[in-house]
């Protein structure tokens, strides 16, 4: 892969003239995966050792942001050039395999359903189905949960295999409403040996000494997906803007600019907007500071993180939803972008990592409440 940047905007100008062809084929094509990844989105969470850029995550999370404002699903799948810190954790020898051919690999994985492994001779055998593989048409690996076993208690021991995409079915099988463009299929193998170098237990610690493979992991996941809707607000309230002055359908009736309660909710939506955002890349950027220093981040912080992830996914979901309702009725139209991009949010606050819970055990943190649970 050659190192001539494609500039940004011009990525994004580049997946806007694509909107429709990828809501309708279902995925992000790979002509514009590799786009992507000429602009550095593949290469921003690849370790430096092996020539990526290891970014701070609030600048990979500002890429996302502006694409999510074109395009939800294709900022989904940008997401996931975060996910390259899921692979720092295999043996830095398998990793020096996966990046051989160069920096901007493109990982994709639906871990669960956890299925059993089999022990074999220097690995595992392993069959079955796993959902939720966003991105996995242009990906070059793919990585499924297996289960190896349990620990104390009787927990799974859980563990990601890693093959390359071509030795991985894809069963096409994503139809939705929101996030449509994803590609979020279903994958499955059957009687697949993967060497044991090739797996490695969720949550481990990763053997590359770089400050991002040290940030709470679990927490960055939540902050790629949460960032697709503060993107999709920015575009909903710039397209709300944008109507004020537009056409009126009843005569007599005021142009939309120039109601009340259109003036407020554009107000009020900018105001949410702007508060919820400055929170997340707070958030982002004092946990950066603190492991740049050589610290760890506090408990506090890593619940601040998820917290911060977690609302605004759901505020900028409610600035879209209210934008969508004062915009009248043009904006009931299947053509309107309103309605992709209200959609578009609302399965970002579907994603496990940004559930309602997370408001209960940030709230159990915060409170200081015994039993409390811990955010990784």
């Amino acid at each position: 892969m050659t190192d001539m940047r494609l500039p940004l905007s011009e990525l994004l100008d580049r997946i806007a003239a694509r909107r429709d062809e990828i809501d309708a084929g279902r995925h992000v094509p790979r002509d514009l995966v590799a786009d992507m990844k000429r602009a550095g989105i593949f290469r921003a969470s690849t370790p430096k050792l092996f020539g990526g850029d290891a970014l701070p995550p609030a600048d990979f999370l500002r890429m996302v942001e502006a694409i999510a404002t074109v395009d939800g699903s294709a900022a989904w799948v940008a997401a996931f050039g975060s996910a390259n810190t899921y692979l720092a954790v295999l043996p830095v020898e398998t990793q020096r395999i996966i990046y051989r051919d160069g920096p901007d690999q493109v990982f994709a994985g639906g871990l669960y359903p956890l299925q059993p492994a089999r022990p074999a001779e220097g690995g595992w055998i392993v069959s079955g189905r796993w959902r939720f593989a966003s991105g996995c048409m242009g990906a070059d690996w793919i990585g499924v949960g297996i289960a190896t076993g349990t620990a104390d208690g009787g927990v799974p021991v859980t563990r990601m295999a890693v093959a390359p995409a071509a030795e991985v079915e894809i069963v096409e099988n994503w139809d939705v409403v929101g996030m449509q463009g994803t590609g979020s299929h279903d994958t499955c193998v059957a009687d697949k040996f993967y060497a044991e170098p090739w797996t490695c237990e969720r949550g481990a610690a990763s053997g590359i000494d770089e400050p991002l493979f040290r940030y709470p992991a679990l927490s960055y996941q939540a902050q790629v997906h949460a960032v697709c809707n503060i993107g999709l607000a920015r575009a909903a309230l710039d397209i709300l803007a944008g109507m004020a002055g537009g056409a009126k359908i009843m005569p007599g009736a005021a142009q939309l600019g120039d109601r009340g309660y259109f003036r407020t909710a554009l107000a009020r939506g900018e105001a949410e907007w702007r508060a919820a955002r400055s929170f997340f890349y707070e958030m982002a950027e004092q946990a950066w500071d603190r492991l740049v220093a050589g610290d760890a981040p506090t408990v506090a912080e890593k619940t601040l993180l998820r917290l911060s992830a977690t609302h605004a996914a759901h505020a900028c979901a409610q600035v879209a939803q209210a934008a969508y309702r004062v915009a009248g009725i043009a904006a009931i139209h299947k053509s309107h972008r309103l309605q992709h991009i209200v959609r578009d949010t609302m399965v970002v606050t579907q994603h496990a990592s940004l559930s309602e819970a997370t408001f209960e055990d940030a709230g159990a943190i915060l409170a200081d409440r015994e039993g409390k649970p811990g955010f990784p």
